[in-house]
């Protein structure tokens, strides 16, 4: 408590402990952006032997071959070498300054989306916490935030949206407006069903007019996920600035990359944006829209 109560008499303290803190999770969401969709995979590979193969114990052979993977065992590694990195080379952002981007053993570069997506957890965490204060809006809203982040480096990667993520956190989203964290819980349900149902119905819609997959089913959680935590009020924002995002994140992919234009390109991380954004500054948003419109 004596803690807490020096956090709130002092903003530069808690801002550095939140984006201290911020760049250590940072470090750990490389870990889940990299192994959880491995994870999956290997899931995925024993659920369909099982269905191929129901007379054979598949868990006892793949077990005794296998190592445990998963996001703690086993230690992290140079994917080039093999040299498993210490405490002091793991250091967010310190440690790939300090070591100018390679590996400590074979000088193998490094990826820069490490210290970026720690820095950028550290950013948007400050973001959070200068917003929020001390609060329980704060908690919740930070560990929101760094659940999209990983959300959307994976979707990017792969195209997934993990259910392992995105269904406990719109439960989260639910319980936590039993107290009106963020909305009453009447907005929070409709808000659930209705992201759902709306991205689900534009799918089926495309679908039917092209014979195309539009989006994939993870997109239709992202967005319930979202109305659950800020009611159904904030829906319409959210979808407006995930479109918007995603139109001028794809064209500059396409005009700077070269991205072909027939590349399937994720909506999940233009939905993370959306809803993030929506979350901090979503009410002034629609309050100055209608106040420009002449209708507030």
């Amino acid at each position: 408590m004596a803690f807490i109560e020096l956090l709130e008499s002092s903003l530069p303290l808690f801002l550095f402990a939140v984006g201290l803190f911020g760049l250590c999770v940072g470090s750990f969401l490389n870990v889940v952006i990299f192994r959880l969709p491995k994870m999956l995979q290997q899931q995925w590979i024993e659920q369909c032997n099982e269905l191929l193969n129901p007379d054979v114990d598949v868990d006892s052979e793949s077990d005794s071959k296998k190592e445990k993977f998963n996001l703690l065992t086993p230690a992290s590694t140079c994917r080039n070498c093999g040299h498993k990195i210490t405490a002091l080379e793991n250091i967010p952002v310190i440690s790939y300054i300090f070591l100018r981007g390679r590996c400590a053993n074979c000088k193998d570069k490094v990826s820069l989306r490490y210290p970026i997506v720690e820095l950028l957890t550290a950013i948007l965490s400050i973001v959070v916490a200068l917003h929020f204060g001390v609060t329980w809006q704060c908690a919740t809203a930070l560990l929101l935030t760094w659940s999209l982040v990983a959300l959307s480096f994976i979707d990017f990667d792969h195209q997934i949206l993990p259910d392992v993520i995105t269904l406990p956190f719109l439960w989260l989203g639910l319980l936590g407006n039993l107290f009106g964290l963020f909305t009453d819980v009447q907005s929070a349900v409709i808000g659930a069903a209705a992201g759902y149902l709306s991205l689900w119905l534009v799918y089926h819609a495309f679908k039917l007019l092209t014979g195309k997959e539009g989006m994939g089913f993870g997109d239709f959680k992202l967005l319930g996920l979202f109305g659950a935590w800020f009611g159904w009020q904030l829906l319409p924002l959210v979808i407006l600035l995930s479109a918007f995002s995603g139109a001028v994140i794809g064209i500059a992919l396409i005009v700077l990359r070269g991205r072909d234009r027939n590349i399937p390109i994720p909506f999940g991380p233009y939905l993370a944006i959306a809803g993030w954004i929506a979350m901090l500054w979503g009410e002034k948003v629609i309050d100055s829209y209608l106040q420009i419109a002449g209708i507030a």
